[in-house]
């Protein structure tokens, strides 16, 4: 396994963004990978090329997997409306059945051919809406399959799962990245953004990433569809 070679999901917002920024930071050569997952804010794939440019990855790919033909979230099927009205308790419509699984799965097939010892995911289980697949437990268990799984792992070479931003506030996540350099007016987090990445403000996401800012005392350079 090349030691400094590791894979980065990079949907294009805000959490992912940060997470390739500390990635690199910590001397890895980043090759980041997005999904195309059947997810109606598609314009985050944009945005998540512009990322990757921005932060510096050796290579960038988009691969195409579509839950939406699963349907069962407010991200993948149009039928349902996703929620405007604040985080609410429990687990929201916008969580995408088995999303984070695949999407690591992904990576971890993406780092074996590579060499790559290492995956970074930004998930948060402090700010979030949440999904179960943001909890420690989850990646904790996730490295655990990957070594049982996986030729690399089989051969004496261990794979390890970075989820550096999984105790962090928002704005602790926000003052994170711009000490690094991440130009955050690259990123789209709204879970509808029209298809130039303006964001609607009233979903969670949207309503999260406003508050965090907020917090971080910095101003938001998100682009508003009202504004």
């Amino acid at each position: 396994m090349n030691p400094h070679r590791a894979v980065v999901l990079l949907s294009g917002g805000l959490d992912s963004a940060t997470t390739l920024a500390i990635a690199r930071a910590d001397g890895f050569a980043c090759h980041a990978l997005s999904v195309a997952y059947g997810q109606r804010h598609a314009a985050e794939l944009k945005a998540a090329a512009g990322v990757a440019a921005a932060l510096g990855a050796r290579e960038h790919r988009v691969v195409d997997v579509d839950l939406g033909q699963f349907g069962g979230s407010a991200l993948t099927d149009h039928r349902i409306d996703v929620p405007m009205h604040g985080v609410q308790p429990g687990i929201p419509a916008t969580y995408v059945p088995a999303r984070n699984t695949v999407m690591l799965s992904l990576a971890l097939a993406w780092a074996e051919v590579l060499g790559a010892g290492d995956l970074f995911v930004g998930v948060n289980a402090v700010d979030y809406s949440g999904y179960p697949d943001c909890r420690p437990e989850f990646i904790a268990a996730f490295e655990s399959m990957a070594n049982l799984a996986t030729k690399a792992a089989v051969e004496g070479a261990r794979l390890r799962v970075h989820a550096p931003l999984i105790a962090l506030a928002k704005a602790d996540i926000i003052r994170r990245g711009t000490a690094l350099g991440v130009d955050y007016g690259l990123t789209v987090s709204c879970y509808q953004a029209d298809a130039n990445g303006a964001a609607c403000g009233l979903c969670d996401s949207c309503r999260l990433r406003r508050l965090g800012f907020d917090a971080a005392g910095l101003p938001d350079p998100t682009r508003y569809i009202t504004a």
